[in-house]
């Protein structure tokens, strides 16, 4: 009987082990599922290209971008913001963003100029004549208007920073009128319509790559080149230039752009967070930038720089030399397009 007994016992043991090996694989098998199912999704990493440096206000903006998503949406996004032309160039890295290959870029216009003339608007000289008048454009119908022309081709414009008013420098001479210009060999982008402007100005307009510039006029490859205050001041340019005129030829967009299929891919309420915050990044931009331009011309003359502001005559004198490039151009970017621009300017006055 004991024997008997005994078999019991041993079955009776070895259906228990059995019994509770099973309820351990099924309570580990869903407790690995739950945990699967818990598993955070890994954020979407949102890399931003800038070509300047981490001083400029835009790359700080940038930063105050990152800030507000990661903050407003934790976890589920990871923005990285590059100096520097690290991820490439500006015009390399819009085509990136178009073709979907880098998520964002804070860039000029320039770039976009070929599939989009009327962004062209910005590049003509002396058009904008004040911040007030650049923010009722950005800020208004017409910046609207030219962003929606840029969603057809693969890119949506999150926020309008500034690259400010390009200003002259050179190491020969004083610029007070377009003579004073003859024969000075200006760094100017690739641009076609900066370069008609100069040469109509009387220089002699030399393209070449921003990352050149400081080493070109160091070699006195170039006599001068032109940039707003903050990029000239930041890149120390007064360590190889003596001669600052404030021109304020061109007044430029910087723009904080998206791949648009990737943005439109996004949940809509993180959309409306995303664009918040670069309306955020931009206010902040545009104070920012306006504080470094004042602050650094008082910088530049105390390092040395003469610094010439224009009179209203003289001014004159280069707006009337560049009449040439509006005919040249406005039917190119439309005579509307111009004449909505200058009346936005002329209402902000």
């Amino acid at each position: 009987m004991l024997e008997i007994g005994g078999r019991k016992m041993k079955k009776t043991l070895i259906l228990s082990v059995v019994l509770l090996t099973a309820i351990s694989l099924v309570v580990f098998a869903g407790g690995s599922s739950e945990k699967e199912k818990a598993a955070p999704k890994p954020a979407t990493v949102l890399k931003i290209s800038n070509g300047i440096n981490e001083s400029h206000p835009t790359y700080l903006a940038c930063k105050e971008f990152e800030k507000m998503v990661e903050s407003k949406l934790p976890g589920k996004y990871d923005v990285q913001v590059y100096a520097n032309a690290q991820l490439g160039d500006d015009v390399r890295a819009t085509e990136a963003v178009r073709m979907g290959t880098l998520e964002l870029v804070a860039t000029s216009a320039s770039p976009l100029t070929g599939l989009i003339p009327e962004l062209n608007v910005f590049d003509l000289p002396f058009i904008v004549t004040s911040v007030k008048a650049a923010d009722a454009i950005y800020d208004g119908p017409i910046g609207e208007k030219l962003a929606s022309l840029m969603e057809p081709k693969g890119i949506k414009l999150l926020a309008y920073y500034e690259n400010g008013f390009r200003q002259l420098t050179n190491s020969v001479r004083e610029v007070k009128s377009p003579a004073d210009l003859k024969g000075l060999k200006i760094r100017t982008m690739q641009n076609p319509i900066h370069l008609a402007a100069w040469r109509a100005m009387g220089a002699n307009p030399t393209p070449m790559p921003f990352s050149e510039v400081f080493t070109a006029m160091q070699q006195k490859t170039i006599d001068g080149q032109e940039n707003p205050i903050p990029t000239i001041y930041l890149s120390k340019y007064y360590e190889v230039q003596k001669y600052l005129t404030l021109t304020g030829h061109v007044y430029g967009p910087h723009i904080l752009l998206i791949n648009k299929k990737m943005f439109d891919s996004f949940p809509a309420e993180d959309q409306k967070i995303i664009l918040e915050a670069a309306k955020e990044s931009a206010k902040f931009q545009r104070a920012t930038n306006r504080k470094m331009e004042a602050d650094f011309i008082v910088e530049l003359k105390k390092v040395g720089m003469v610094v010439t502001e224009l009179t209203p005559e003289q001014l004159k004198a280069f707006q009337d030399a560049v009449k040439p490039v509006y005919d040249e151009w406005v039917p190119k970017i439309g005579k509307d397009l111009v004449a909505e621009f200058q009346a936005t300017v002329a209402a902000a006055k």
